[in-house]
């Protein structure tokens, strides 16, 4: 039996995988435009296109591994991120590429919910929070990694040199997984119908904290969807511009697991996250509009993974064991829509003022909107979760 931490590791890769995957479109996005004859609103749909599946797949995600085993999901999803990708390698026909993302994204749904709870699995009552925040951190670092690398693998193999880059990322998760993942014991009994059903006021809570993971990713999302193009239009080069957004999401590595630590030692948790959510907020609004990119981008990295461990154990609060499967699932229904629309819209933004800049406006008016959502899920608690204490 492997360790959890050799399993953390396996499914970090898996989840970063995705987040190269996802990325893959918009860190090369004005050679790709060129080559599909595509302007910044239709990247901004192949971008969000990835998030699709999420809409309607998030809710029964759960259900999908219960009935078919976690681990046979995973490889399935890692399966057709794979096929969508050898999709797009094949063919540069528009529809192609549509349907392309749109299966790699049915898998990268599968993963994103199911390693969520596998993670869980392995790690409740031990370290979960520590083990959360190194898991959270996949997105950022493949993020960051593919902003790095591919423009410099499209620089030397073109555009079919990244895809085939991608497509070795996706082999190695599944490697792992099917050859290291394991469960770490006998499944638990399913909850009985009447015990999983989620109260009204839960419901709603769920939803807005839903909402706010959605609003705190659409920040991030501007970031390193539009800001390689800003930069470009500014004169920078593709891979220079891509080196440069990947500074906000290596540091990261070092917020999100010092804004859990924080957001657990804080008397007033709450306070935490809408703070640092307005510190982020701000920071986007400054690199849209100076000139002085590499230390915003610097403190924006030291910044933006603050709030992370604290929205994320906002569901921890609303949801019983028995509620567990269906609240996350609503949880994440909210975010694959919002993250479905949001690419799209900030590519309108873009084409309306003639700057791929103003999608970093959109990110930041999102971040100013969480201290809200916030507010309102606090209101929406049911009576026993606002009075419980909140765990560290």
């Amino acid at each position: 039996m492997p360790s959890r931490w050799t399993i953390l590791a396996v499914l970090f890769v898996a989840r970063a995988a995705i987040a190269v995957q996802f990325q893959s479109i918009a860190a090369i996005a004005p050679e790709l435009g060129k080559a599909l004859d595509a302007n910044l609103a239709d990247i901004g749909v192949l971008i969000g296109l990835y998030f699709a599946p999420g809409v309607a797949l998030a809710l029964p995600g759960g259900a999908i591994g219960r009935r078919f085993g976690d681990k046979a999901s995973v490889l399935a999803g890692l399966a057709m991120m794979l096929a969508g990708e050898m999709l797009l390698f094949t063919s540069t026909s528009w529809s192609v590429q549509i349907a392309a993302r749109l299966i790699s994204g049915v898998g990268g749904v599968l993963l994103n919910v199911l390693m969520t709870k596998m993670v869980v699995d392995w790690f409740t009552g031990r370290r979960i929070a520590t083990a959360m925040a190194i898991f959270i951190n996949s997105w950022p670092l493949g993020i960051a990694l593919t902003l790095a690398g591919l423009p410099l693998i499209r620089a030397e193999f073109g555009i079919a040199g990244t895809q085939i880059a991608v497509m070795a990322l996706i082999v190695a998760a599944l490697a792992l997984v099917g050859f290291l993942y394991q469960p770490p014991g006998p499944a638990a009994a399913p909850a009985s119908a009447e015990g999983s059903r989620l109260a009204k006021p839960a419901v709603w809570a769920v939803l807005l904290a839903g909402l706010i993971w959605a609003f705190y990713n659409v920040g991030f999302a501007m970031i390193f969807s539009f800001a390689p193009s800003m930069l470009v239009e500014r004169g920078w080069s593709t891979a220079a511009a891509g080196s440069a957004v990947s500074i906000v999401l290596w540091l990261p590595a070092l917020s999100v697991p010092l804004g859990g630590y924080l957001a657990d030692q804080s008397r007033s948790r709450n306070a935490m996250l809408a703070t640092s959510c307005l510190a982020f907020a701000a920071l986007v609004l400054l690199l849209w509009r100076c000139s002085a990119v590499l230390p915003t981008m610097v403190v924006l990295g030291l910044v933006c993974g603050l709030p992370a461990g604290a929205i994320m154990s906002l569901p921890a609060r609303v949801l019983a064991p028995a509620t567990r499967a269906l609240g996350m699932g609503l949880f994440y229904t909210v975010y694959y829509a919002t993250m479905l629309i949001a690419p799209w819209f900030g590519g309108k933004l873009s084409l309306w003022t003639g700057s791929a800049g103003a999608a970093l406006g959109l990110g930041s008016a999102a971040l100013l909107a969480c201290p809200v959502l916030l507010w309102e899920f606090e209101r929406r608690l049911p009576v026993q979760a606002r009075t419980a204490p909140q765990a560290g």
